[in-house]
């Protein structure tokens, strides 16, 4: 296993943070992770697994051992009279499987298009937008356990998805705690495949605004599935900055939920807050709308800034050649959370990992 020291991340990371690897390793197949975990020195060492990069924070260089992982391949793995079963590998972009999955004829992934990423990292986040979230088009994963070096695979219960949360985001804490939390998987394991399943009975997913919009604007009473894919092209190419052209991490906060009471109170104050009423009873705030309202958008501490036109969004205003720092970004992300605290009584919750 070849193992590359002092390896630059700007490229790796979608904010363009300027940080380095001390240490980094490429896995391309399952045997690269066998390698790596048959060699004590390696095996002995903490380790962090880096897909896009485009949901981290980089403070400083990593000091654990970097897994970048490239494990490539899409393919149709079954087929039953009730839908496909696409896999994946870890390292392919999300965006791109997207777009294979509509070209082959399988359709059920197109809310999600445009978001950055690889295929790896979407059950982590149980990523999720326009109405649907992966847990919903989910079939099962392949991983290894890094202490182990053991496969296994899960299906949706074991994962435990939550709202942008997963078995994965938990840190095992066994005898004080159930669920996720007690058989937690963060920092053990390494997604290297994952399958889909792709409902052949598709109906398409509407009811948000923006894709009411187009809908009636194009005069289409049911889309297809390869329209609503570029109308949310169209949408979020609109609303969200090309991570190529201005760094970022897309949405940088989720949207908190409160109780109907709650909500309640807060139109009274608010009236034109945006807000979702959830199949459970609470209710989802829209966290881009609570910043705007406390008056970010557009602003900057140093080279991190709040996007002129998606307030949910903060962005690298230094570009490449002078770029923010992961505490530059931070101190506005804390900024921002105590102006929404001070005026709703809210706590927004970061959706990146800082590392």
């Amino acid at each position: 296993m070849l193992v590359e020291k002092n390896v630059p991340l700007q490229s790796s990371n979608t904010f363009g943070i300027n940080a380095k690897a001390l240490s980094l390793a490429r896995i391309r197949s399952e045997a690269d992770i066998a390698a790596l975990l048959q060699d004590p020195a390696l095996q002995a060492q903490p380790k962090f697994v880096l897909g896009g990069g485009s949901n981290i924070v980089l403070t400083g260089d990593v000091k654990p051992l970097v897994l970048k992982v490239e494990i490539m391949g899409k393919r149709l793995v079954g087929e039953t009279a009730k839908a496909w079963i696409v896999e994946a590998g870890a390292g392919e972009n999300w965006h791109e499987l997207v777009a294979w999955t509509l070209e082959n004829g399988f359709p059920g992934l197109e809310n999600l298009a445009l978001i950055p990423g690889m295929v790896g990292a979407s059950p982590v986040q149980n990523i999720g937008a326009y109405g649907v979230e992966l847990q919903d088009r989910f079939d099962s994963l392949d991983a290894v356990d890094l202490t182990t070096g053991q496969s296994f695979t899960l299906n949706a219960a074991q994962c435990a998805f939550g709202y942008r949360d997963s078995v994965f985001k938990h840190a095992s804490t066994p005898g004080e705690a159930s669920g996720a939390q007690a058989l937690g998987l963060k920092d053990r394991a390494l997604i290297t495949r994952v399958r889909f399943f792709l409902p052949k009975a598709w109906k398409p997913v509407l009811g948000y605004a923006d894709i009411e919009k187009k809908r009636l604007s194009r005069n289409v009473d049911v889309p297809s599935a390869l329209q609503i894919y570029e109308w949310i092209c169209e949408i979020r190419r609109a609303k969200l900055p090309d991570p190529k052209v201005i760094g970022n991490a897309g949405s940088f906060f989720k949207n908190p939920t409160v109780s109907p009471e709650q909500c309640e109170d807060i139109i009274q104050r608010d009236p034109k807050i945006v807000h979702y009423q959830l199949a459970d009873g609470s209710v989802k705030l829209a966290a881009g709308w609570l910043i705007d309202a406390c008056g970010w958008k557009g602003k900057s501490i140093g080279n991190a800034g709040v996007y002129d036109k998606q307030a949910l969004v903060l962005v690298n205003r230094g570009g490449a050649a002078n770029p923010v720092t992961g505490g530059e970004v931070m101190t506005l992300a804390k900024a921002i959370q105590t102006s929404v605290y001070e005026r709703f009584g809210l706590r927004l919750e970061p959706e990146p990992v800082v590392v």
